[in-house]
C-alpha cells in the first residue's frame, strides 16, 4: 500500500497540517498510522464529507512576538495584564523584574507601556477585554495618563565600547524621534530645545547621552504637567557583552550615570520599572537608589506574571488541539519555580505547539551561552563533579546570592551556581533563607530542553571532535584497546603537560567525557559501593544497558608501570566490590574499566 505524508494529505484535502495531524491523533482518518514523529496516511484516502469544514479558525502563535499591541490584535495572547493591578496596589518609586532571556519580559514592558502611556490614540481597546479591566476603575483610571520613555537595551550586543555607546546613543535618538511633540513645545526653553534637537540627531556629548534620561523626562514633565514613567528593558545586555568582549568597566560607568540621572532623586520621575537577568547591586550602578525595589526568581510578588503558569498551558494546548502533549511539554519545558509558581518556558512552549509538537531544544538558540561554557571551563574538581551530578537528575544544595555579578563568575565559587540559577540554566526546588538576605536553596537542572545545554558545553569543554565522540562510543562498547588509543590521542590534542598533575585532572577529564551518556546512565562519582569508594560509575537507566565502573591509577613517577597500575585498578574495583552496587538492582552485564595515567599517557585494562 502507498502512503503520504501529512502535508501531501494537507495540500490534496484542502486543511492544515496541524488539522490533518489532529485528525490522526484522533481516529479520523482511517488507515493512518503513526511512524517516529510522523504519521502515514494512505494515499487512497478519502475524507468524509463536512470534514473540511470542521476545522476550527484559530489565531496565529505569537513566536518572536513582543509588541502588544500586535500581540493582542492578531496572536494568541496570554493575559498576564493583571501584573498591572499588582503594581498599582503597591506602587514602588522604582521596580527592577529580573528573570531569564526569553521569558516574556519585553512583552510586559510594552505592555506597560501602552497602559500608562498619555497619546492621541484611545489605548484602552487593548485592555477592555483584559483582566485587568475587570478590576474596576480604580486601575483603570490609570490607563493613558503618563508620558513614557521606553528603551530596550536587548539588541545592544556589541563587540567593543565604541559601537556600544553608538548603539545606545542612536537609541535614545530614537526615542526622542518618538516624542516629536517636543520639538515645539511652548512650554520648554530654548537650552531644552537645543539639547532635545542634538540628543535627536545624535549630535550630543558623551555627558549628554548619560544625564539623557534625567533630560528627557525634565521635557516631558514639562510639556504634559505630569510626572514621566521610565521603563529600561533588559538593562544588563551590554553589561554582559562588555564582560564577555572586555570593555567591562567602560560599560558600567556610563550605566550608573545613566541609572543614577534618571532614577535616583529625579523630581519629574513618576515611577520606573527595569528588567534585567541579574541584579547588578554590587557594582554600584544602582549605588544610593533607596527607592529601588527587586523581584527576583525567589520571590513570590509577580511571579505568575513572566512565563506560563500551568493552568496557561493546559489552555493553549486544548485551544491547539495539542491537550495530549501536555506531560511531553513537562518534560521539557517545566521545571522552573518563581516565587512558589510552577513555571514553563514561554518561548520554548510556544516554538513547541508552532513546530507541530516536536520536542527541541529551542531556548538555547536564543541567545548566547559563552557564561555557562566559561563557568564549565573554568570550573574546579569539586564544581565539575557537581555538574555531573545535576547531569544526572541529582540536586545538589548551594548558597545563592542574587545580587551575582558577571566578574564574580570566575573568581567566587559560589558565585557559580548563583548565575546559573538566576540565568534559566538551574531550578530551585527547596529554599532556605539566611540571615544576610540571600538563600542555601537544593539545585537541579529544570528539564530536558536545559540538560542539553549543559550536555553541548560540557563537549565543548572537552574540545568536541571526532576523538572525543569516539572515546565515548569505545566507552560505551568496553574496547579498552581502542579506549586506550583514543585517551592518549585526545590528551596529545587537548592537554597541556601541566594539566596532568594529578589524579584528580584525569577524573574530572573522564567526567566530562562520560557527560554526554548521561541519557542512558545516572554518572555517579566517587560513591561508596561495597567495601570501599570507586571512581566513576555509569549505572544504566535501563536495566537492558550495561553498566561500567572506573577506578583511575595515577603514575607520579617514570619508573612506576602503567600497565601494573591499571591491572591493580582492575583487581581494585573486584576485591572492593564496587560491582554491589549493580548486582543489588540487577544488573548482572557489568564492564570493570582500570585505567592508568602519567602525563599524556594511559593504559586501559578491561573485563
Amino acid at each position: 500500500m502507498k502512503y503520504t505524508t501529512c502535508s501531501e494529505f494537507a495540500e490534496k484535502s484542502g486543511l492544515s497540517v496541524r488539522r490533518i495531524q489532529q485528525m490522526c491523533r484522533s481516529g479520523e482518518i482511517p488507515g493512518a498510522q503513526k511512524q517516529g514523529h510522523s504519521w502515514r496516511i494512505p494515499a487512497d484516502t478519502v475524507l468524509a464529507a463536512g470534514a473540511k469544514g470542521s476545522e476550527p479558525e484559530r489565531k496565529l502563535l505569537p513566536v518572536g512576538i513582543s509588541n502588544f499591541r500586535l500581540a493582542t490584535t492578531n496572536y494568541y495572547y496570554v493575559d498576564k495584564t493583571l501584573l498591572i493591578r499588582d503594581f498599582i496596589d503597591s506602587r514602588p518609586m522604582v521596580s527592577l523584574f529580573t528573570r531569564p532571556r526569553r521569558f516574556g519580559k519585553t512583552l510586559n514592558m510594552d505592555m506597560l507601556r501602552v497602559f500608562f502611556e498619555k497619546t492621541d490614540e484611545d489605548t484602552s481597546v487593548y485592555f477592555r477585554d483584559r483582566k485587568i479591566w475587570q478590576c474596576g476603575s480604580r486601575y483603570t483610571a490609570y490607563q493613558g495618563q503618563y508620558p513614557v520613555i521606553f528603551l530596550s537595551f536587548k539588541d545592544i550586543k556589541c563587540a567593543s565600547w565604541e559601537e556600544t555607546r553608538g548603539k545606545i546613543a542612536r537609541l535614545i535618538s530614537l526615542e526622542c524621534q518618538r516624542h516629536i511633540e517636543l520639538q515645539d513645545s511652548p512650554r520648554l526653553n530654548s537650552y531644552e530645545k537645543e539639547q532635545y534637537a542634538l540628543l535627536t540627531k545624535g549630535k550630543a556629548d558623551g555627558i549628554s547621552y548619560e544625564m539623557s534620561l534625567q533630560l528627557l523626562s525634565l521635557m516631558l514633565h514639562k510639556h504634559y504637567k505630569k510626572e514621566t514613567i521610565i521603563i529600561i528593558d533588559e538593562y544588563d545586555t551590554p553589561i554582559q557583552q562588555g564582560h564577555v568582549c572586555g570593555f567591562y568597566p567602560e560599560v558600567v560607568g556610563f550605566m550608573r550615570n545613566f541609572f543614577s540621572g534618571g532614577l535616583k532623586d529625579n523630581p519629574h520621575l513618576a515611577y520606573g520599572f527595569l528588567t534585567g537577568i541579574l541584579r547588578v547591586a554590587r557594582e554600584s550602578i544602582f549605588s544610593g537608589l533607596n527607592n529601588l525595589k527587586i523581584y527576583s526568581i525567589l520571590d513570590s510578588t509577580y511571579s505568575e506574571y513572566f512565563g506560563f503558569t500551568e493552568e496557561e498551558v493546559r489552555e493553549m494546548l486544548a485551544y491547539y488541539g495539542a491537550e495530549d502533549k501536555f506531560d511531553e511539554v513537562c518534560q521539557w519545558y517545566d521545571g522552573y519555580l518563581f516565587g512558589n509558581t510552577e513555571i514553563f518556558n514561554p518561548w520554548s512552549v510556544t516554538n513547541y505547539i508552532s513546530d507541530h509538537c516536536f520536542p527541541k531544544a529551542f531556548w538555547q538558540s536564543t541567545g548566547s551561552n559563552e557564561i555557562v561554557g566559561e563557568i564549565i571551563a573554568a570550573a574546579t574538581p569539586e564544581i565539575t563533579e557537581n555538574l555531573q551530578l545535576l547531569m544526572s537528575g541529582q540536586s545538589i544544595t548551594t548558597y545563592i546570592d542574587t545580587s551575582v555579578i558577571y566578574p564574580e563568575v570566575k573568581n567566587h565559587p559560589y558565585s557559580i551556581y548563583s548565575f546559573l540559577l538566576v540565568a534559566g540554566y538551574l531550578r530551585v526546588s527547596a529554599v532556605y533563607p539566611q540571615n544576610d538576605g540571600n538563600f542555601m536553596c537544593d539545585v537541579a537542572i529544570p528539564n530536558k530542553e536545559i540538560f542539553i545545554v549543559y550536555e553541548k558545553e560540557v563537549l565543548n569543554k572537552t574540545q568536541q571532535d571526532g576523538t572525543a565522540v569516539s572515546i565515548q562510543q569505545a566507552i560505551f562498547s568496553g574496547d579498552a584497546e581502542k579506549l586506550q588509543a583514543l585517551l592518549e590521542e585526545f590528551m596529545l590534542q587537548s592537554i597541556s603537560s601541566f594539566d596532568g598533575a594529578n589524579e584528580g585532572f584525569y577524573h574530572g577529564m573522564m567526567l566530562g567525557l562520560c557527560a554526554v551518556l548521561s541519557y542512558r546512565y545516572q554518572v555517579r562519582s566517587n560513591r561508596e559501593s561495597g567495601l570501599g569508594r570507586f571512581d566513576i560509575m555509569l549505572f544504566p537507566r535501563e536495566k537492558s544497558l550495561p553498566g561500567f565502573i572506573f577506578e583511575f591509577k595515577f603514575a607520579k613517577g617514570s619508573n612506576v608501570s602503567l600497565e601494573g597500575l591499571a591491572e591493580q585498578a582492575l583487581q581494585q574495583i573486584e576485591e572492593k566490590k564496587y560491582d554491589m552496587e549493580f548486582l543489588d538492582a540487577g544488573i548482572k552485564d557489568v564492564v570493570r574499566i582500570g585505567i592508568a595515567f602519567r602525563g599524556k599517557n594511559a593504559v586501559v585494562k578491561s573485563r
